[in-house]
């Protein structure tokens, strides 16, 4: 499986991830949700691709929502931000 992101201005960025069946996702990143989640340890792509293998390990592409703001993970899956906080050694 191939994540591939794509920046399509400061806070919003296209995922394209391929497995069996293609699917794009619109993702939502604001400045501050980021320096929350990472204190700046890692950078927007990097946070999105953890938070994107993060979600195909407990659901299949087709599941996950077309159009989001990232931090709405947490609220699906409580362990997110704990999880986000150890990839960033905080």
């Amino acid at each position: 499986m191939e994540v591939l992101i794509n920046n399509l201005s400061k806070d919003k960025f296209e995922i394209l991830v391929n497995n069996k069946q293609k699917t794009i996702h619109q993702v939502y990143l604001s400045d501050e949700v980021h320096l929350d989640f990472t204190n700046n340890k890692i950078s927007k792509e990097e946070l999105i691709k953890f938070s994107f293998e993060f979600l195909l390990e407990r659901e299949p592409n087709t599941s996950i929502l077309s159009s989001f703001e990232l931090n709405i993970i947490s609220k699906y899956f409580p362990e997110y931000l704990l999880s986000v906080k150890k990839f960033c050694n905080i």
